[in-house]
Formats: C-alpha cells, structure tokens, sequence
C-alpha cells in the first residue's frame, strides 16, 4: 500500500502546493481521496496512473476539493479510458459532479456514476473498504477511512507435516480453507492456519474542526491524515472557518491511537511548514508535514508490533 501526497495546500494553489488530493495505491487500485484543481497534472508527475483509478472520494464541496474532477475526467477519457468511475460524496456531489460534466461540448466516453453518501455508509471494493463519518466543517462533509480486509493467518508448515501432510498441493487446499484427508486421517485448516491477521488502515479527514467522528473513525489506524489548515496562533479562525490547528490534529491522534499522523491542507500564508511540525510533535513525535508528491509506504503490522512507532 502506498500513499501519494499529490496535493497539500489547501484554498488556492501556491509556488509550493497544489490544493487539496491524496491518492492510495493497493495493488494495481487507486482510490482518490478529493480532487482539486491541477490534479490530473501532478497525477503526470507521480507514479500513479489515472486509468486505474478506482474510484474518488470527495470530502465536501469545497471548490479546493473537487474542481480538479472535469480536467481528470476528461484526461481519462481522451486516454481511452472505459471502465466506469464512480465518484462518492456528501450530499449534493451527485447533482454538482452531472452538471459539471454537461458543461460547454464536454462530453465522457466512458460511465461516470456519482453517488451521495450518507454518514456511515461503507463502500465496498475487492480486496478493501471506505467508510465514511462525518466531519464538523462549515458545509456537510465527510472522513473516511480505508481498510484492508483482514488477511488469511499464517500457514504453519511445520504443523502441517507433522500431522502428514505432504508438501504439495494439499498445502494449497488447506490455505483456501479446505480440509485435506491424509494417511493419517482428515486435516482441517483450523489446524494448520493461524488467526486471520488485520489489514491496514488509512483515514483521511478532509477539512474538519476536532471532532469525536474523526476520533472514533481514526481509532488504532496505522496512517491518519488530517487537516493542519493553521498553527495555534490561529486557533479562533480555524475554529470559524471549520478547520483544526496543528495542534488540535495532534491530540486527535494521540487520542485515537493512530501509528503515524500525516498533517495537510496548509493555509498558503505558510512558506516553511517547520513551525506546524514542531507544533505537533511536542504532542504526537510521529508527526510529518505532508509534501507535495511524497510517497509513503504502509507496511503491515506484525501482531502488536508497531513498525512506525506509536508517538506516545
């Protein structure tokens, strides 16, 4: 799993961040976390291919969050694109993503479906699943995380020959949860297969004030994304316009109990984002301001091992 910062700023681009798009890479998926303007051009500097996206998930309507969606789509479809994309939301993204896609000539070649999520809604893909709660901004918005589904136990090859099993393809059969008869007499899985293992979590909140939503949905999450509009200094203003100090995205993760905390959507008034990193770690150590197409690998856990810390 890899996480793609495509864009960190947040209101309007600056020299030195596009707005507001956070792509995850699962295999050979891609699921898009908001789309501001000039994604699709950072998309061409990353290593990420828009053609196999999944889905985008919008966190609200915003025009730093979603305007990047016709450009994209037209990209997609001059590519020749045919898979359908199906692009989720708070409600009201359904009618705001048809009417932007029946501007002037523009016209897709391929499906685009819009769908609006209500708070607690899950989406369901193959091998993962977002869920979406709802965030306390200034117009309906919405989190999400996303999270793996739990992975087979491990296969305990040295109980499996000890029971007679031989090396082969019984070993299979027992791994997709087949008993398998022996000399010795039947085997189950159960035997020779460990407890399934947890996959791995990423929850991304879009623009939010601190909230118990963000808290409960972050909970044990291995990477947490949040919004860092402002340092401390401006704690009031981002209170009123629906945002979170650095500060206040710290405690939310030393709350939660995440493993990594990644800080994003930075007020263009910050050239050097030192002072909002320093501001979280005295909270939450394991805390990076997100640059624009930095790339971050999620490994799994092992057990209760924390391969990131846990920035207590």
């Amino acid at each position: 799993m890899k996480i793609i910062f495509l864009g960190t700023g947040g209101t309007y681009p600056s020299k030195e961040r596009n707005v507001s798009s956070v792509a995850v890479q699962i295999g050979r998926d891609v699921v898009m976390f908001d789309c501001g303007e000039g994604t699709q051009r950072q998309l061409m500097h990353s290593s990420v291919s828009f053609m196999r996206m999944k889905a985008i998930m919008v966190t609200h309507l915003h025009a730093d969050h979603f305007l990047g969606i016709p450009g994209l789509v037209q990209s997609m479809s001059l590519n020749g694109r045919e898979e359908p994309l199906k692009i989720f939301g708070p409600l009201g993204t359904s009618e705001a993503v048809k009417s932007m896609l029946t501007l002037g000539y523009f016209k897709s070649q391929f499906d685009v479906q819009p769908v609006d999520l209500d708070p607690g809604e899950t989406v369901e893909f193959e091998t993962f699943h977002v869920k979406a709660s709802e965030a306390s901004h200034t117009v309906p918005a919405l989190i999400y995380a996303l999270e793996e589904h739990p992975r087979p136990g491990k296969f305990d090859l040295g109980k499996a020959t000890e029971l007679g099993v031989p090396s082969g393809p019984l070993f299979r059969s027992l791994q997709e949860g087949n008993a398998v008869q022996t000399d010795r007499g039947l085997v189950a899985p159960s035997q020779v297969i460990g407890e399934k293992r947890r996959g791995r979590k990423v929850v991304y909140t879009g623009d939010t004030r601190p909230c118990e939503g963000v808290r409960a949905l972050a909970t044990d999450a291995d990477v947490l994304i949040h919004d860092c509009t402002f340092g401390s200094e401006h704690s009031t203003t981002a209170s009123e316009f629906g945002h979170s100090t650095a500060k206040q995205a710290a405690e939310t993760a030393k709350a939660a109990k995440v493993h990594r905390l990644f800080l994003i959507h930075f007020s263009p008034r910050y050239d050097d984002l030192g002072t909002l990193e320093t501001e979280a770690r005295e909270i939450f150590p394991n805390t990076t301001a997100a640059r624009d197409l930095e790339v971050v690998e999620v490994p799994y856990r092992n057990g209760s091992d924390r391969e990131y810390g846990s920035g207590e």
